[in-house]
């Protein structure tokens, strides 16, 4: 039934046209928290920019926050670059197959390294993810509430098509998309739900104002981000201190501008 549902109804998308891992990693971390729909957009835009890793490590981080922009969660592009350059000085801009070091790259915990690992090398590793996790609950745990995903993962184990993972997640992945649609969303029922959060006023929207704004005038002082933002001092100064810690900024006394490398 999952794949026959593939057949007729299966998503097209670029990084499923491709076992380059690369590109199967750029397209995992922009996945993270962020819809297909965008992400269908920006990543044919990234991808032209930076091609590969050795391109993406020598990037300056400027470079990559300009082309990320209207993505979202800046983290990310930051991560993206750290794993860049670990391939490329750790590996010879190959990327590892194991899940074990895979999940050592800044950015990608356990789950994505998983499905790195299947989508690029279609390896038989076990792994969850929002799609794949309503598909479970809505056919195994019909009436359950707060149902865990250590309770899931070892059917999603018995149930694996070893023979061709890959594919077998892709239709997991649209069949848990067309429930979503169809059904009372299951993953409400998973202990691990979380609603997102009202995005407006945020600090997460703040950094993102600060980090435009970074990347329009190039560099700019605290008191004027303060003006532009119009925001407290006192929390300005403190995303500002997040951002250099996190490496996206750096200052000299008030002056504030995108980190160069």
């Amino acid at each position: 039934m999952v794949l026959d549902h593939y057949r007729e109804h299966g998503r097209k998308m670029p990084w499923r046209e491709t076992t380059d891992p690369y590109r199967i990693l750029v397209s995992e971390i922009m996945l993270q928290q962020t819809q297909v729909e965008r992400v269908m957009i920006k990543y044919p835009e990234f991808i032209s920019a930076f091609p590969d890793f050795c391109s993406l490590a020598e990037a300056s981080p400027a470079d990559i926050l300009r082309v990320w922009q209207g993505m979202g969660y800046n983290r990310r592009a930051i991560a993206l670059k750290k794993c860049a350059v670990l391939v490329k000085e750790n590996f010879g801009c190959t990327l590892p197959r194991d899940v074990e070091i895979l999940m050592t790259f800044p950015g990608i915990g356990k789950a994505t390294a998983s499905s790195i690992a299947s989508f690029a090398f279609d390896l038989p590793v076990v792994f969850i993810e929002t799609n794949i996790r309503r598909v479970f609950i809505h056919y195994f745990f019909s009436g359950r509430e707060g149902i865990r995903d250590d309770e899931i993962l070892p059917i999603v184990k018995k149930a694996l098509d070893r023979k061709s993972p890959r594919v077998w997640y892709w239709a997991l992945m649209d069949l848990g998309s067309h429930l979503k649609k169809t059904t009372s969303n299951p993953n409400r029922r998973s202990a691990h739900y979380v609603k997102q959060g009202a995005f407006p006023g945020s600090d997460r929207q703040l950094r993102g104002e600060i980090i435009r704004l970074l990347l329009r005038v190039q560099e700019s002082d605290v008191g004027e981000i303060e003006r532009e933002m119009k925001a407290d001092s006192s929390r300005i100064r403190r995303i500002l201190a997040s951002l250099g810690n996190e490496g996206f900024i750096t200052r000299a006394g008030d002056l504030v501008a995108i980190i160069s490398r």
